[in-house]
């Protein structure tokens, strides 16, 4: 498949005759432009993004000595400039990290949270639900953020740099600005509508009132200041501080242009929100899955338990002798399942009683996997089994269908010379965030709280991810490390995409490690997605196909979808080498790099 170029590195990497958006400023000196290529080989450490300023970013603090997580905190930073509308200070995310000394994994939660004043109505007007599209673009739906706690906090415990340091290419980037690319003309088309609600983000965003033209240069110089300062003064400015203080304004009275007629409804989050913000240090979840140790988030992010679920459930299958149609039913099936105990169980543990150990034992895979037949299909939603309580096959309580989560976020993988890996998964909820930019700072906030349901799923059913003061809302985001016997890492990965995330590194790891399928390929190859729906979804090069139809005659039923998630990757090879793969296409394409390119 050819690999598109979808996006030179930054503004230093292109014709000085390009034109300027944003802030009006001279171009910047010409350099020799590098290709956004899905797969690198090399020694020295590896980055893995969406995005080449952002890898690039990465490597240069790797080759500058510092370690995967210093490098890791410089990519997501990186892509707070470059993907704005998937990531940045204003949102948050899990980050989860090997290291090579002790041979372990640890993993920090640092997902947003609800105002202290929340409670289980947060979303409710007049006794009645709200309408998704009128809360996504409010302040009543921007958590506390946490990603410059996680950013912090991830230095403090394992970083060798300063946070002024590692967000120095970040700064440069914003400050001297990047190439816009066809995905990020989309994505800002995409939200036109909505960012002209709030005259900072048009201005922002949409410069000269029109959409950015792919092949200018887009600068965010508030953006540069902002990093400038949180280098100096820490992230205390943010949770302690004037930025801080700045967020709390924006969000309980957004900023609107009174001609949209656009109802922002305020938030309640309160300075006291910010100052008791903690990123949370905590256990990863384990899963043994063929003779493999799989680590990732344990809740609040759902991603390990249903991921861990799901391949406790496939262990029994050799899907490795499976053929196509097989191998995808008994994914399909098995992401079903675990979706529906995840729906029943999984919420944030400081208010929910979650069986975390229970949901990853095997003995209660085993009682759901019997659920699987060669020649039928569920039917969802299927009931929540009792994984305290696992009989065998039982039909388990009342269904409850899966509630809706928005499709953005975005995810790096980084590993170093040394061998620590990070693989990290951040967001501000879905493309575009609320879509209101907190004046004078160049971000947008998120709008995670959406990510609680509304109102429970199925009255009958009890459901953990209500609202709830303080609490974070269910995420799936995956990010996930794979260890040998020996304890050392094999592959890393991870993806954006809602609870598609959780099924796509389902699919990318039982594609490479059970059907042999090179890990680039691997991330490349056509995905589904089952959530416990009535129907799965298909990308384009599963749709229509012979594969689908023999599946569909024993009673799957399909929908398209464009695309599926946008992983990366990256995979230790022998004699100190790292691969770094990601997409080929999705997304207009990854970016992997290499400190030393093997030769």
């Amino acid at each position: 498949m050819r690999r598109p170029v979808v996006r030179k590195l930054s503004v230093l990497a292109v014709s000085a005759a390009v034109v300027s958006v944003g802030a009006a400023a001279p171009p910047a000196a010409v350099s020799t432009p590098v290709e956004k290529v899905p797969l690198a080989v090399g020694y020295g450490g590896a980055v893995a993004s969406v995005d080449a300023d952002a890898s690039a970013a990465g490597i240069e603090v790797l080759k500058k000595g510092g370690n995967a997580v210093d490098a890791a905190v410089a990519t997501a930073a990186a892509l707070g400039v470059t993907e704005p509308y998937s990531a940045g200070i204003g949102g948050g995310g899990y980050f989860v990290y090997y290291d090579a000394k002790s041979r372990t994994v640890q993993t920090i939660d640092g997902r947003e949270t609800a105002p202290l004043t929340a409670d289980s109505g947060l979303f409710l007007e007049n006794g009645k639900p709200l309408a998704f599209a009128d809360a996504v673009s409010s302040g009543l739906a921007v958590g506390t953020p946490g990603t410059p706690a996680t950013w912090q906090t991830a230095l403090d415990k394992w970083g060798s740099k300063r946070l002024g340091s590692v967000l120095a290419p970040a700064e440069r980037i914003a400050r001297d600005g990047f190439v816009v690319d066809s995905t990020f003309r989309s994505q800002t088309a995409s939200n036109e509508t909505r960012f002209r609600y709030f005259p900072d983000t048009a201005k922002l965003f949409l410069p000269g009132g029109q959409l950015p033209v792919v092949g200018s240069t887009f600068k965010n110089p508030d953006l540069a200041r902002t990093y400038a300062e949180l280098g100096r003064k820490g992230v205390g400015a943010i949770y302690h501080g004037d930025l801080g203080e700045d967020i709390v304004d924006t969000v309980n009275k957004p900023p609107v242009d009174p001609a949209s007629g656009w109802n922002a409804r305020p938030g309640e989050l309160s300075e006291k929100d910010l100052a008791a913000y903690r990123a949370k240090l905590q256990a990863s979840t384990r899963t043994s899955y063929r003779g493999l140790g799989v680590y990732s988030m344990a809740p609040s992010s759902s991603g390990g338990t249903t991921v861990g679920e799901a391949l406790n459930i496939l262990e029994s299958t050799d899907l490795s002798k499976a053929s196509e149609v097989q191998y995808l039913h008994r994914y399909i099936e098995a992401s079903r399942i675990a979706f529906a105990d995840r729906g029943r169980w999984v919420g944030d543990p400081a208010f929910e009683d979650v069986p975390t150990k229970e949901l990853l034992s095997q003995k209660y895979a085993d009682s759901r996997e019997c659920l699987i037949k060669d020649d039928a299909v569920l039917t969802s939603p299927v009931a929540p089994g009792d994984p305290r309580n696992p009989a065998a096959c039982a039909a388990g309580g009342t269904a409850a269908p899966t509630t809706y989560e928005g499709e953005s976020t975005t995810h790096l993988t980084v590993a170093d010379k040394w061998g620590n890996v990070v693989s990290y998964t951040l967001t501000i909820e879905q493309t575009g965030g609320s879509g209101i930019t907190v004046p004078g700072r160049g971000f947008i906030l998120n709008n995670e709280l959406t990510d609680f349901s509304f109102a429970p799923a199925n009255p009958a059913v009890h459901d953990p991810n209500l609202p709830g003061p303080g609490k974070r809302p269910r995420s799936s985001m995956s990010p996930t490390i794979v260890l040998d016997q020996h304890g050392k890492p094999v592959v890393a990965l991870g993806s954006p995409g809602g609870a598609t995330i959780i099924t796509t590194v389902l699919q990318t790891l039982t594609q490479f490690r059970d059907r042999g399928l090179p890990l680039v390929d691997a991330i490349a190859a056509p995905r589904a997605s089952q959530r416990n729906a009535a129907q799965t979804e298909l990308e384009p090069g599963l749709y229509g196909s012979e594969t689908a139809k023999q599946l569909e005659a024993i009673g799957h039923s399909f929908r398209l979808n464009p695309e599926i998630g946008a992983a990366t990757a990256v995979q230790r090879l022998p004699g100190g080498k790292w691969l770094a793969a990601a997409e080929k296409v999705r997304r207009g394409g990854g970016s992997a790099m290499v400190v030393y390119p093997a030769p």
